[in-house]
């Protein structure tokens, strides 16, 4: 059991986590709005740009996992500056300065969308290894927000590198609670159920690694993005699909 800082808490990322991790890990939970319901573990309300609160936030934590940002694919460049530029690398810094071991940061396929040219589309979500991505490739953002994210990716391969701070980024494809969109195409290929979400986190909680970039989306029939190193270095074992809804 570790002890876990969760940032943006109270999204819907932090629902899934919370879902099904209540117990797993004791957790400390920080959003800028005070959270309402049942949550296991420490509140605390702060802005991750507050470096002095997200350094104290950090007392005692083994892990953090950094879900906090503007989550809008629209969000316009002042938002996603302060607010995912900046606020992950103060929480990156505050992680060093407390003697945090591990940052989980959740990415985006925001950060890879431009390679969904028209040219791809008619195979992009096929199951062919030659159309997908693995984490290799460089960023190719679709949108200020993917710009965020391959942003936040380069941080963390710094704080790695400079560190030696352990850091696995995740990006998240289209999370949806109960099943996954059915009337897309995109949305099926892309899906991450909350389960495996959950477990995703949890794996790159407790896994040994270095610097990771991985997929998070479920094991679908039809796949863009490859699990295949979530599988390898995290254990990544998923349960769903979304062809079992079509």
């Amino acid at each position: 059991m570790h002890t876990v800082l969760l940032t943006g808490a109270g999204g819907r990322v932090g629902d899934a986590i919370l879902g099904e991790l209540t117990d797993a890990h004791e957790w400390r939970l920080l959003d800028r709005e005070p959270l309402t319901g049942e949550y296991p573990g420490e509140t605390i309300v702060a802005d991750i740009t507050d470096g002095a609160a997200v350094l104290d936030a950090m007392d005692g934590v083994d892990v953090v996992v950094h879900l906090a940002g503007d989550p809008r694919p629209e969000a316009p460049w002042n938002s996603v500056l302060r607010n995912n530029i900046d606020g992950t690398q103060t929480v990156f810094e505050a992680a060093v300065d407390a003697g945090v071991d591990r940052v989980v940061f959740a990415s985006s396929n925001h950060a890879v969308g431009a390679y969904e040219s028209d040219a791809r589309t008619p195979e992009m979500y096929r199951s062919e290894d030659d159309f997908r991505l693995d984490g290799t490739e460089l960023p190719r953002p679709g949108n200020l927000y993917g710009v965020s994210k391959a942003a936040g990716e380069t941080i963390g391969r710094y704080y790695h590198d400079e560190h030696d701070l352990s850091v696995c980024c995740i990006r998240i494809g289209n999370l949806t609670e109960g099943h996954p969109p059915i009337d897309y195409e995109r949305g099926q290929a892309m899906w991450l159920s909350y389960r495996d979400c959950a477990h995703l986190i949890d794996r790159a909680i407790r896994a040994e690694y270095g610097y990771e970039i991985v997929y998070g989306i479920s094991d679908n029939d039809r796949k863009y993005y490859s699990i295949d190193r979530a599988r390898a270095v995290l254990g990544y074992d998923p349960q769903d699909n979304s062809a079992a809804h079509e």
